[in-house]
């Protein structure tokens, strides 16, 4: 088993930002594909915004088993129709990785259907991350709990469904604590928000950080088959129902019609 999995990266602090640059010469995106890599079970490559199709093309989403998302300040310049690809392969059964700002991203924020919002300040405060859901299989090898010297802080409430999982939670020595690793299932689709992640700072060359990814991405896989039927909405002829039955009354669409969506 090989997870395809593609790590979708803004690019866009690390082209401007000389702080960014120097912690991340070949961006987030290189770092956190080259963590997933070594994972023998895991092949990671990369896509950008700069890209064509923002490198995600119908072809490459049709054979990507993961997709990582990291995104902050070019949220609004992701074109909506890749939104609506990336949205129809979670529900087919892609697994999708939200990491730290991508909490305000288009195809989270679809898939969510709430505001996404939440406290936030950016003050390199230290941020301890406890593990409320050890066994968990994101959890993995992952201690009681860890610390990264240097972080954004985020705060509750933060906006989202209730998960069907909380696995992380963070606290900052501001005081403020956060649901900082969270699972849901969209259609076959899973979905994982880890919050680590700012750019100014080195969380993604923090070991334990990689872990949680890769057993993020090995979490999120789904290795049934693409599940397409998701999106039909077949119209039942009264001679193909179950049970025979008779029409008793009058209808709006005809034998055969798609109907309204």
């Amino acid at each position: 088993m090989t997870i395809r999995t593609v790590v979708w990266g803004e690019n866009v602090h690390e082209r401007e930002n000389a702080i960014v640059r120097g912690i991340y010469p070949d961006g987030m995106h290189s770092t956190i594909a080259a963590a997933l890599n070594t994972d023998n079970e895991i092949e990671a490559t990369t896509a950008t915004l700069q890209e064509p199709e923002h490198g995600l093309s119908v072809e490459r989403l049709a054979e990507t088993d993961v997709l990582v998302w990291w995104g902050h300040k070019a949220h609004g310049a992701v074109d909506d129709e890749i939104v609506e690809r990336v949205a129809k392969r979670v529900w087919e059964g892609m697994g999708l990785l939200v990491l730290h700002s991508g909490h305000f991203s288009k195809p989270f924020k679809r898939l969510m259907g709430t505001p996404c919002a939440l406290k936030w300040r950016e003050a390199g405060e230290r941020e301890r991350i406890w593990t409320v859901n050890p066994g968990h299989p994101i959890a993995a090898g992952i201690p009681e709990n860890f610390v990264l010297e240097n972080e954004e802080m985020y705060g509750e409430f933060f906006s989202v469904p209730e998960p069907l999982e909380t696995v992380f939670i963070s606290w900052f020595a501001g005081g403020e604590i956060f649901r900082s690793g969270l699972t849901w299932k969209r259609g076959a689709g899973n979905i994982f928000y880890f919050r680590p992640g700012h750019e100014t700072y080195p969380t993604y060359h923090d070991a334990t950080v990689q872990q949680v990814i890769r057993n993020g991405v090995k979490w999120a896989y789904n290795p049934m088959p693409r599940y397409g039927a998701v999106h039909d909405a077949p119209n039942v002829p009264v001679e193909k129902a179950l049970e025979p039955i008779t029409e008793r009354g009058p209808r709006l669409h005809q034998a055969g019609e798609e109907g309204y969506k």
